[in-house]
């Protein structure tokens, strides 16, 4: 029986960091970690530089059932503190757009970072290491191991949600670990995840694979603006991710394909054109608004009658109905890509049985839970990120 103060299931973002502040107080810590490398989240996000955290971060950037429960670990560990850690390991980084920072050079700044914090705090690290049950008596808690039988005070389970299984490390384990334990945990779903599309959506997107532009994306709930982006199954892009935390299954989505422009100036531009332009296509004035190639395959696939008229022939009212299009269209997505690609897991273990200021289970003393695992779902652009460091501070702080 090896025995530790601490024992951190889960070797990415918030593992990391409680096992660092756990260390960084003297503790006796051991970080466990089920695949061959801590941190491959890390090592993949924002292109292989990770947006490590956002310049505005508020609880309003976080699904959570509880609205309120983020607020004391982003309190207690802002996005400040964590630039500061940045900052001192000299790592250079550029604010790319909407407050999020990026590693000028690569990710594994940021990896290599937080395993040299490990090192100084003394905290020991175990790959390949799979944990097969966990119990708990009087004088804390004892887990069973592919490495043979532990023993700790307290155990943070940091394991992450069901995302990007191909990494190696979404087994669920916690939210096992958190229904023995008697506490509630929320269905789970793929979130900031592509749309994919069917028929002849399908076929569209696909002939557009790779074209980017800005929109603003809404269901009942809520709106983004930013850009979309067609792939060879669906929509994707920042704007499509964003939305994917808000959409339900089966319901339709708005795109605004001209968010800078009104109804009414775009009609005005369009009729304008009738005047000046009188034998000009169609398809040449839109591509004055909108990409050449996304502008003829709009009015191949949804127009087809107008694509040979000059302006002059083409009717106010279809000029309207084209403008009603472009303003608001309408298409009801197929589903997700699911895990496979999905950023973040939504749901989890619920939050109404853990303290909000210490991460610690109310009912079941030494036991933490942290980062993705939980019911908390940051949007896109750094936020995760924060609430794994967040979260994971304050379980090492107190564990």
């Amino acid at each position: 029986m090896h025995d530790y103060d601490v024992i951190v299931l889960g070797g990415g973002a918030a593992g990391l960091m409680a096992a660092i502040t756990a260390g960084g107080r003297g503790r006796r810590v051991l970080l466990i970690e089920a695949s061959n490398k801590l941190g491959k989240k890390i090592l993949m996000s924002g292109g292989g530089r990770c947006n490590f955290t956002n310049l505005d971060v508020t609880a309003n950037h976080f699904i959570c059932r509880n609205p309120h429960f983020v607020k004391s670990a982003l309190a207690q560990y802002t996005q400040w503190d964590f630039i500061s850690l940045v900052n001192q390991h000299k790592i250079a980084y550029h604010e790319k757009t909407l407050g999020q920072l990026f590693c000028d050079n690569s990710a594994k700044d940021i990896l290599a970072m937080l395993v040299e914090q490990c090192t100084k705090a003394n905290v020991t690290i175990s790959l390949n290491h799979t944990v097969e049950s966990v119990t708990h008596n009087k004088k804390g808690y004892t887990l069973t191991s592919n490495n043979g039988r532990l023993s700790c005070q307290s155990l943070i389970v940091a394991t992450g949600g069901l995302s990007i299984p191909t990494l190696g490390g979404a087994t669920g384990f916690g939210y096992t670990l958190a229904e023995q334990f008697g506490h509630d945990v929320y269905e789970r779903h793929a979130s900031l995840v592509p749309f994919t599309l069917s028929g002849k959506l399908k076929e569209f997107s696909h002939g557009l694979s790779g074209l980017a532009l800005p929109v603003k994306v809404s269901v009942p709930a809520m709106s983004f603006t930013e850009d979309m982006l067609f792939t060879h199954r669906g929509i994707s892009g920042p704007a499509i991710l964003q939305l994917s935390n808000y959409w339900k299954s089966g319901r339709p989505i708005q795109i605004d394909l001209l968010p800078s422009a009104d109804d009414s100036a775009l009609m005005g531009e369009l009729t304008q054109a009738k005047i000046k332009h009188a034998n000009s296509l169609l398809v040449t004035n839109l591509a004055n608004l909108l990409p050449t190639a996304f502008a003829k395959a709009f009015i191949a696939e949804f127009w087809p009658q107008l694509q040979s008229l000059p302006m002059q022939q083409i009717k106010n009212a279809q000029l309207q109905s084209i403008v009603g299009q472009l303003k608001g269209w309408t298409i009801k997505p197929s589903g997700t890509e699911g895990y496979r690609t999905a950023e973040v897991t939504m749901g989890g273990v619920s939050t109404s049985q853990i303290s909000s200021k210490t991460m610690e289970c109310n009912n079941q003393p030494g036991l933490y839970f942290v980062g993705e695992v939980l019911d908390v779902t940051g949007h896109l652009g750094g936020y995760n990120f924060q609430w794994a460091w967040s979260s994971g501070y304050v379980a090492g702080l107190n564990a």
